[in-house]
């Protein structure tokens, strides 16, 4: 059997082991699921209205403005589990385990991220449910339904490689569950909850030029069929960024540890 089949068949028990882990502590994953879908409900039941007529509507316009910001929101928090999963199984000892025995080094780490991602799909897939059943009425094609969803999964595996390496370098899991936090904040900085052009000069700059706003403006466009511009291009690189880095950071630590 080659290297490349061993490291599969490896990856996929860990994935299996990743998956098993979630369904035996659900608590984690209805938690997950549940902010997202709290937030929705309050941004358009509550301030939809008002922040609505803003956009030129109310909380139809609103609804439909604001999904893409909480989708990517929701993908942020799930970075909060993974980091303390990671960090719990190298405080616990079982890495030390798995070192003794004759499986891939990487499997562990992709079946952390894999298992992640997965997780993150199906809460998307119930945010966008909930959206749906609240008045969301996107009117993408099938094919531009499909590269939005092409670019959150991209956008969750650079997240989750990311969440990984915070994960290898944090001391404990109650630190852990603290270094993704800054990223939950990020679809607040950004395009998420209101266009740019309403914000004072500073903060309008960074808003326009950190990650997440060129990716929440292409999920926007392609689901409503507004102009994207440069902002595919612009998400897709810093996806790939975002993974390669974090990849290579989260390689480097685990070997070190």
């Amino acid at each position: 059997m080659s290297t490349l089949t061993l490291a599969a068949r490896d990856s996929s028990t860990m994935v299996r082991r990743q998956l098993k882990r979630l369904i035996r502590y659900p608590s984690m994953t209805i938690q997950l699921v549940a902010t997202p879908v709290i937030l929705l409900v309050v941004f358009v039941y509550v301030l939809g209205g008002t922040l609505g007529s803003g956009l030129g509507g109310g909380r139809d316009a609103y609804v439909n403005y604001v999904v893409p910001g909480i989708l990517l929101m929701a993908v942020a928090t799930a970075a909060t589990g993974t980091a303390v999963m990671v960090a719990t199984d190298m405080t616990e000892g079982i890495i030390a385990r798995f070192r003794t025995m004759r499986i891939s080094r990487a499997s562990v780490l992709t079946g952390h991220v894999v298992g992640a991602v997965i997780q993150q799909l199906l809460g998307m897939a119930v945010l966008v449910g909930v959206a749906l059943a609240m008045g969301f009425s996107p009117n993408a094609s099938a094919v531009e339904w499909l590269a939005a969803v092409g670019l959150l999964t991209l956008f969750a595996v650079a997240i989750t490689w990311l969440a990984v390496a915070l994960g290898l370098k944090a001391q404990t899991p109650e630190s852990a569950s603290n270094a993704p936090m800054p990223l939950i904040l990020l679809p607040f900085l950004g395009s998420g909850f209101a266009p740019t052009d309403s914000m004072p000069a500073a903060l309008r700059w960074f808003a326009e030029n950190q990650p997440f706003t060129p990716i929440m403006e292409t999920v926007r466009g392609l689901l409503f069929g507004t102009p994207i511009g440069n902002n595919g291009a612009i998400a897709t690189a810093w996806c790939v960024a975002i993974a390669l880095l974090s990849y290579i950071w989260a390689k480097k630590t685990f070997n070190k540890a």
